[in-house]
């Protein structure tokens, strides 16, 4: 069962980012790459600030094995591609997409050297080399989005009028996956306690500070990072907890799902409200 849960979470993910693709363009891949001093900044927070907040938190804490393992799991699974459904209304995409794009082509080297130099903190270390991470990331990640991309050049008015019921579609199936896995391995949530749950949130609220204070000072590029950091690659986490042994790694992702989800919400209804009164100041309207 826990299985056939980790193929459906696997599944909705690649059902979410060939819809991304068929709302993307060619253009928007590049847009990161013109612009070195936020790209430096993105990576700094997703893949070095983020992972390093989490090993302070099993340090400094004492936790439960299966809560450690999984934090540190999420932690290096760095790159967000269900971001730019959680950024819909925040700035033109390109940014979002561009960032989807560039971290997923980085987790190819900076997963499996993150499981390396960590590799003390497991039991099991999971053996994930970079060639095996690129084979998962380019049939479930760049293959969905190249289809998705394809299929709106080819039928534009189809893509757009999809994308968002596929979107919406696979969401209920992540989410419902999520839950059926916590409700199938309840005594693993126990076993994690209260403590467990609250470090997974600090590590997310923290994860959205460092987002929101690198990601300036443009304030969409803001929102957009902190939501980046804040939402791990589900992909490349549920290919390492499929790796471990036991579903006590897999049980600690489907938490994050729904724990990132709780607080990302909030911070994303304060940042649009934000975004409505600076445009309503720059563009007052007349009597």
């Amino acid at each position: 069962m826990t299985a056939t849960l980790l193929l459906l979470l696997k599944s909705a993910v690649g059902i979410i980012i060939l819809a991304i693709g068929m709302d993307s363009t060619r253009g928007d891949l590049i847009y990161l790459w013109r612009r070195p001093g936020l790209l430096l900044r993105s990576l700094l927070a997703m893949y070095v600030l983020v992972p390093l907040a989490a090993f302070a938190l099993v340090k400094v804490l004492t936790l439960p094995p299966a809560v450690e393992v999984g934090l540190l799991v999420l932690a290096v699974s760095a790159g967000a591609p269900l971001l730019p459904r959680k950024l819909m209304r925040i700035g033109d995409g390109a940014y979002t997409f561009s960032l989807v794009v560039t971290s997923s082509l980085l987790a190819i080297v900076l997963v499996p050297a993150w499981l390396w130099l960590l590799g003390s903190q497991f039991d099991n270390p999971p053996d994930l080399a970079p060639a095996r991470v690129a084979w998962v990331l380019a049939k479930s990640f760049f293959l969905p989005l190249a289809a998705g991309m394809l299929i709106r050049g080819l039928f534009p008015a189809f893509a757009q009028r999809v994308s968002g019921w596929l979107i919406g579609a696979a969401g209920v199936v992540l989410t419902l996956s999520a839950l059926v896995l916590m409700g199938l391995h309840w005594d693993l949530l126990l076993e994690a306690r209260w403590a467990g749950v609250l470090t997974l949130a600090a590590l997310i609220t923290l994860a959205l500070a460092i987002g929101h204070w690198l990601g300036g000072p443009t304030e969409d590029d803001r929102t957009a990072l902190a939501i980046a950091c804040s939402t791990r690659h589900l992909g490349i986490a549920v290919l390492v907890a499929s790796a471990m042994p036991g579903p006590r790694t897999a049980v600690i992702v489907a938490v994050y799902i729904l724990t990132s989800a709780l607080i990302s919400i909030p911070y994303l209804h304060w940042r649009r409200r934000v975004s409505a009164r600076m445009a309503t100041a720059s563009n007052p309207t007349t009597p």
